[in-house]
């Protein structure tokens, strides 16, 4: 995973807790959601780079 992948999720996933406590302090139920949205999402894409990275190094013999 690049430098690049990892802050941007790393940015998603601040942004979507940022969301979800604003979300939580205002009672907006719609920014809450979307918070955690944003949270899973960046997850997701984390999960997938470290797959590809085990998958690269795995065919590269490491």
């Amino acid at each position: 995973m690049g430098i690049g992948d990892k802050m941007e999720n790393a940015a998603q996933k601040a942004s979507g807790a940022a969301k979800e406590k604003v979300g939580d302090a205002t009672d907006n139920r719609d920014l809450q959601a979307e918070g955690q949205a944003d949270k899973v999402s960046a997850d997701a894409k984390q999960t997938g780079e470290k797959v590809k990275d085990a998958a690269r190094n795995f065919t590269d013999g490491r």
